[in-house]
């Protein structure tokens, strides 16, 4: 029997940036993903403060060359990957010169120029999707984690839906308490943007004439999810009651992942196996 596929989207992870809860809890996911058996691939953006030397990181041109189109400006999309060493787990990242900083800086740039977030998490998302169906590789759970990865669930069911890369993968959305990380609303802006791209009002509710703070991104995500996950007790009580009352499969597992990972790839078995 074949490795089940997953593909982990995360706004950050460990050892390429510094740690933090968020950036943790990736890596302990993939991890553990990893030790039960899956296939993973981590995709995360390309941050100015990863050191590419360092960390072994090389562009693949194969996968260079696509342009993103977001409010009629062309974005070249630059795919650079590594090896992490601990897992040999490959781990791709998502560049570009608009979103992306060529140079160290004191903070990811999701903080210090929060007023792209909005077209950086389209680009991320939109980046990260084009990736995988060049790589011809069919997940069969997409699991996402981070505030910038909350509108994935939207555009893999809404917009890339008839790609053989997504069309029979289950995805899961990670609840956490990551709010802190996003600086300020996304603007109005990106709800026309995911229009322009093919996302009709109906599945926009979420957000539509609403303000794109964290609470609308994450009830955007649970909308179009196929399972949702709660890694944190300060989740936004909101969030969990919303996530619940989805009726989606819903999980809550708390505090070390360590002593919690069989909860969790067991939850990831009964996506893919709902009869068992």
């Amino acid at each position: 029997m074949s490795q089940p596929k997953m593909l982990f989207i995360s706004q950050e992870a460990t050892p390429y940036l510094p740690s933090s809860p968020l950036a943790d809890l990736s890596a302990s996911m993939t991890r553990k993903a990893q030790e039960a058996g899956y296939e993973v691939r981590l995709f995360m953006p390309k941050y100015g403060n990863i050191n590419e030397r360092r960390n072994q990181l090389h562009e693949v041109q194969r996968l260079t060359g696509i342009n993103i189109v977001i409010d009629d400006t062309d974005h070249p999309l630059v795919i650079k990957v590594a090896t992490m060493q601990a897992t040999r787990m490959q781990v791709y990242f998502i560049d570009n010169d608009d979103y992306f900083e060529r140079h160290p800086v004191p903070a990811l740039e999701t903080t210090i120029h929060a007023q792209d977030n909005g077209e950086r998490a389209i680009f991320f998302v939109r980046g990260v999707a084009e990736t995988v169906k060049k790589l011809r590789w069919e997940p069969a759970i997409i699991h996402c984690s981070g505030w910038l990865t909350a509108l994935t669930p939207a555009y893999l069911k809404k917009v890339f839906n008839d790609e053989p890369a997504f069309r029979k993968a289950k995805i899961v959305y990670t609840l956490t308490s990551d709010e802190a990380t996003l600086p300020m609303s996304l603007n109005q802006q990106v709800y026309k943007q995911l229009r322009t791209d093919g996302i009709s009002d109906r599945s926009l509710a979420s957000i539509k004439n609403k303000e794109i703070n964290h609470i609308a991104l994450n009830r955007l995500a649970i909308d179009h999810a196929d399972a949702i996950i709660a890694t944190d007790e300060s989740v936004n009580p909101e969030l969990l009651e919303y996530a619940e009352k989805s009726g989606k499969p819903f999980i809550k597992i708390p505090g070390n992942l360590d002593e919690n990972g069989s909860a969790l790839v067991d939850f990831y078995d009964s996506i893919l196996n709902p009869q068992k």
